[in-house]
């Protein structure tokens, strides 16, 4: 998944990662951009020195583990210019659903700003990231909230619609 990523932020390739997509492009962002080469997700190495993707705090006293996860529609404030808002035609505060116990960790945010991927989605509530983009990339977004929850055939999720014109708009540049 990190060489996969890699690969489409340094070639331009239109990306959308959701969820663990997201907090994967984190983590190449981090360890490739950033330098933070010991860094991963506090899922996959509980012992990580920099865990980029850390558990919620209020996960962490949890120890029945079934329907305990961030479930349900949380607000998300978007960042207007960005390909995410356009996506949602602008809309300032969007509604998406969860399923989820790990989150971006705030800690790096300014690192990761300063190095240019940009938290574009914010809960307004918590301070959560809840959608990153990428400076300069023609379109690579990562979200931490599932947009198929909510997509059907005949509603899809504007940021699929959008990741799919992105997709087609680099296949006839090719």
């Amino acid at each position: 998944m990190i060489q996969a990523i890699r690969y489409a932020r340094e070639n331009n390739v239109p990306f959308l990662g959701i969820c663990l997509g997201m907090q994967m492009a984190c983590i190449e962002f981090a360890r490739d951009v950033c330098g933070l080469e010991d860094c991963n997700s506090a899922e996959v190495d509980a012992n990580c020195k920099n865990n980029i993707i850390d558990l919620m705090a209020d996960q962490a006293d949890v120890e029945d583990m079934g329907g305990t996860q961030r479930l349900g529609l949380y607000p998300c404030k978007l960042k207007q210019g960005t390909r995410t808002a356009a996506a949602y035609d602008n809309q300032d505060v969007i509604q998406e659903r969860h399923r989820h116990r790990y989150e971006f960790n705030n800690d790096y945010l300014a690192a990761f700003e300063g190095a240019g991927m940009q938290a574009v989605g914010i809960n307004p509530d918590t301070g959560l990231v809840e959608v990153v983009e990428v400076e300069g990339h023609p379109w690579f977004v990562g979200t931490q909230y599932h947009p198929e929850y909510k997509s059907t055939v005949l509603s899809p999720s504007p940021l699929f619609v959008a990741f799919v014109k992105a997709a087609l708009a680099y296949a006839e540049k090719k």
